[in-house]
């Protein structure tokens, strides 16, 4: 006889919670696709100012100060682009900059001389200016300790994209088209990003796609910060010598990479004797192995913070390295096949990424107080403007000097990136400002 009891339902777990939602990775790809365009927009005048001069007629000396032009203002408005992104945040202020920039991007098709091109450069740097600081912002409002050095790997991975990008696409263009038409098609692309960023960005806190779950993992433990909180003025900042030395350190660092920026185009084809078509083709090859440089750079610092690492030696590891070995761009002027130099001008572009994503992850580190990581970044990406205004410069008036002569820019990259080690290594402290001294 069978028996009438019940059947017993399947047991739930009494402790089952809700599935975390993981928003916070399609919010830094988006951050990323906005820095990947700056960087395309930034360097499109390297790709196509051999052929500007012909049509414009300026000497490599005035080149070197037209592409040092945009880091002028770009350095000036990285402090109150900070506080701007203190104060109103990301959301507000990074589409605007987005549209600012590629307005004057498109401008530079009207250029009728030097005059004007510098004049479309120094509106693009004001535009681009809080791009960094904002990612930085944004990696420190949407992730935990233990994921941010990964998540700044990957928005600074659309460094590398630009500027990979910008060296087949603006050749293609110029082919086809002409150099003029090349900044208009760059300059529109922009625009289509803030429609996309205006309909996805909100903060954590305020966001419909982020779970609870997701929400409790970015805010508990080692918590990420919020986009506001008690405020600390700029003179407190700067009476801390670590954001002195987050400054020198990245003045370093970009003196050595502004050459991938500006004058490495030129290179390839006054130095080595490119085509247009080979630039097109092998000139993004260290752009392309930086962006995977860049994320196993971001995502070994995070690993050694999982594996108990204090926090200082995890990120200073994979500076130093990187910052190390991107020193060997200086071997290039020793060698003299194509390969050779390819193969090093890589390897020291891949170190130099290798070591971005850790640096960008400092300020969110070293700020004492949440409501200025962005003064923090702006301070830091400040240097980063001043080693890109410096490096372009001396660059072109070496070449002018020098009758064209690579030695000296690429002797004087490569004695930055060791000067930077030894900033890094032994002068930055990476730990809240209001716990450095004593």
């Amino acid at each position: 006889m069978q028996s009438n009891s019940a059947i017993p339902a399947p047991a739930v777990p009494a402790t089952a919670r809700p599935a975390r939602s993981r928003f916070r990775w399609m919010i830094i790809t988006l951050s990323g696709l906005g820095l990947a365009i700056a960087y395309l927009d930034r360097s499109s005048l390297s790709v196509a100012s051999t052929y500007m001069q012909q049509e414009l007629g300026f000497d490599q000396t005035m080149k070197g100060v037209l592409l040092s032009s945009f880091f002028w203002t770009y350095a000036i408005f990285q402090l109150p682009s900070g506080w701007l992104l203190d104060k109103f945040g990301p959301r507000v202020v990074y589409p605007i900059a987005v549209v600012w920039w590629s307005l004057w991007t498109a401008a530079t098709a009207l250029a009728r001389g030097f005059g004007t091109l510098m004049v479309c450069r120094l509106g693009l740097g004001i535009g681009e200016a809080p791009v960094q600081p904002a990612n930085i912002k944004v990696v420190a409002a949407w992730f935990p300790r233990r994921e941010r050095a990964l998540a700044s790997s990957l928005f600074d991975t659309g460094q590398q994209i630009g500027v990979a990008l910008s060296v087949p696409v603006v050749s293609a263009l110029i082919a086809a088209f002409g150099w003029r038409a090349a900044f208009v098609v760059i300059g529109v692309i922009g625009l289509f990003w803030v429609i996309g960023w205006l309909m996805i960005y909100r903060s954590p806190q305020e966001h419909a796609r982020v779970s609870q779950a997701e929400l409790d993992y970015i805010e508990g433990g080692d918590a990420a910060v919020p986009e506001s909180g008690p405020k600390v003025g700029w003179p407190a900042l700067l009476r801390h010598p670590t954001v002195w030395w987050l400054v020198i350190g990245y003045i370093c660092r970009s003196a050595t990479g502004a050459f991938f920026l500006t004058w490495y185009p030129s290179y390839l084809v006054e130095a080595r004797g490119f085509t247009i078509l080979e630039l097109g083709v092998f000139g993004s090859i260290p752009a392309v192995l930086g962006v995977f440089a860049t994320i196993a750079g971001g995502a070994f610092s995070d690993w050694l913070v999982r594996r108990g690492v204090p926090i200082a030696r995890a990120r200073k590891i994979p500076i130093i390295t990187g910052m190390l070995l991107a020193s060997t761009i200086a071997l290039t002027t020793f060698v003299p096949g194509d390969v050779a130099v390819m193969v090093l001008l890589s390897v020291s572009n891949c170190a130099h990424s290798f070591a971005g994503a850790a640096i960008l992850s400092l300020p969110a580190e070293v700020a004492p107080a949440p409501s200025v990581v962005g003064s923090v970044a702006g301070f830091q990406n400040f240097g980063s403007q001043i080693g890109s205004i410096i490096s372009p410069i001396l660059i072109g008036f070496f070449l002018t000097l020098s009758g064209n002569s690579y030695t000296g820019p690429m002797l004087f990259a490569g004695a930055m990136a060791i000067l930077g080690t030894l900033i890094y290594g032994f002068l930055v402290k990476i730990r809240p400002l209001n716990e450095s001294r004593g």
